[in-house]
């Protein structure tokens, strides 16, 4: 049985043996998303993805060009017909000192793509088996070809965990103080208030990080995170509102930046439930929205109106597909020729919703909609998402790759385990697309698929596109070199801090 050395052990030893100071040098990040777990298989949310990238090295890695490139595996060669990949690990450690094998990777990418708890197993789902040929090589055979397998490998729930801590101390232990693999380990998490995060001495990227203590503090007032900011009492917000972004952009020492995302917001409908189980409902309340002012409106103009039901971010997206356009007299003639004038819709919303859901209302109830707002909590919007206990509402969803596989299988699909991001949207040529789409191969044929996809659901309206939006991150200026990835990774390995 191998000695495993706690975090909170192996940072003291560390720093005796080094000499170094508690007061090191120090990034305090704010976010209005919360660190509930710290298992990388265990939830999908922001909070926890933005934790796991700093927490866990993968298999491949993103560089500043956006390619892949080598992470803990070094090389890899794919076979002939597409079923067996074989990954060769580097020489590499986790935070306790202990080698990273290839038996900890089939291990985890087992977890992700088999284990019961897993949150997120979509990317996985072709994986028949993971095994570990010798201590560094690795195998993986699929049930059928992937066209994303390797971009996959890179999400943030391929993370590498060491068998042994998850065996030995249990998951629910490893949940809370893992031994890690990437840049940082936990140094102290206090649940509902920060995740404190010290540098990994073992970390496969030689001389990285260069910032030794991280702070992933949670803020859920959006007013409170600006004036930490502004104040210099944070280095990063994680999300100043748009009404806010010039203010705080205008702030000496401190910077907004709208970084790329793959953000896509859209209006859900429930196609389980009256009204909207109806076509017509559907397409008379997509008419019936000035998506463009709703746009300038909510963004100020610095996001881009969506034309379709995927991110114009990801590969194959189709500029040339349209929802239907904006017209209200349309939509109120739609609702009057089918005796559906005056139909009641109820819209559930959270308080960030709060600027959304009044110009929906507007233009839907000008239309001939009757519409209630249904004003809820985040946990119990996301309670009564998942069981279909709603009529419409508006939110939004990224893709952790520039694959369109991850998003489509989310949103879209029906059969894909989220319900098409609960609005039981099904389509059974969508599902199939999606499948075939997966294993082409081909880069032609494949965009085809997804223009394809994007204009079936769209005629479905399976939802109602908004908007496009940007990450409106505020750094202060003594952050060098972080961003905020598309795929919610930031990139604090490569980050420096100047002056004090």
């Amino acid at each position: 049985m191998t000695l495993r050395i706690p975090s909170a052990v192996a940072l003291a030893l560390v720093l005796s043996g080094t000499g170094v100071v508690a007061q090191q040098d120090t990034i305090r990040i704010a976010s209005p998303n919360q660190v509930t777990v710290l298992d990388p298989i265990i939830s999908a949310a922001a909070g926890n993805i933005e934790a796991y990238g700093q927490l866990y090295a993968r298999l491949l890695r993103k560089g500043a060009d956006g390619k892949l490139q080598p992470g803990l595996a070094e090389s890899w060669t794919i076979s002939d017909d597409g079923l067996t990949y074989t990954l060769e690990l580097r020489d590499a450690k986790f935070s306790d000192g202990t080698a990273i094998t290839a038996e900890d990777a089939a291990f985890s990418l087992t977890r992700v793509a088999k284990d019961k708890n897993s949150a997120y197993p979509a990317g996985f789902a072709p994986l028949k088996e993971a095994v570990a040929i010798d201590e560094d090589t690795l195998q993986l055979t699929l049930e059928h070809p992937s066209a994303p397998m390797l971009s996959n490998l890179e999400i943030f729930n391929a993370a590498i965990v060491s068998k042994d801590d998850v065996e030995e101390r249990g998951e629910e232990a490893f949940a809370t103080n893992p031994v890690s693999s990437g840049p940082y380990m936990v140094k102290e998490w206090k649940p509902n208030d920060r995740l404190s995060l010290v540098a990994n001495p073992y970390f496969w990227r030689e001389g990285l990080p260069k910032i030794q203590n991280v702070e992933l503090i949670e803020v859920s007032d959006d007013n409170a995170r600006a004036t930490m900011i502004m104040a210099g009492e944070i280095d990063v917000d994680r999300g100043v509102p748009w009404a806010q972004v010039d203010e705080v952009n205008g702030v000496d020492g401190v910077t907004v930046k709208l970084e790329p995302s793959t953000v896509t917001y859209v209006v859900l409908p429930n196609h389980s439930k009256p009204p909207f189980d109806n076509l017509t409902v559907r397409k008379a309340a997509a008419m019936a929205l000035d998506r463009e002012a709703i746009t300038k409106a909510v963004t100020l103009g610095h996001a881009t109106v969506a034309n379709s039901t995927l991110s114009n971010a990801l590969k194959y997206y189709d500029p040339n597909v349209q929802p239907p356009a904006y017209d209200p007299e349309g939509a109120r003639k739609l609702l009057e020729e089918n005796g559906l004038l005056g139909t009641e819709i109820t819209m559930m919303i959270v308080p960030a919703s709060e600027q959304i859901a009044t110009l929906l209302k507007a233009q839907w109830d000008a239309a001939g909609f009757k519409t209630t707002v249904e004003r809820v909590d985040a946990g119990l919007w996301w309670s009564k998402l998942t069981d279909a206990d709603y009529q419409v509402t508006a939110s939004w969803y990224y893709n952790e790759t520039e694959d369109p596989d991850l998003a489509v299988r989310w949103a879209l699909c029906g059969t894909c385990g989220s319900n098409s991001y609960y609005t039981r949207y099904n389509n059974e040529e969508v599902d199939r697309l999606t499948d075939e789409a997966l294993r082409e191969a081909n880069e032609e044929k494949r965009a085809k698929l997804y223009s394809r996809i994007q204009q079936i659901s769209l005629d479905d309206l399976s939802q109602i596109p908004l908007y496009y939006s940007p990450f409106t991150n505020a750094y202060s200026d003594r952050v060098k070199g972080l961003s905020l990835t598309p795929a919610l990774q930031w990139t604090l390995e490569e980050a420096e801090l100047t002056g004090n």
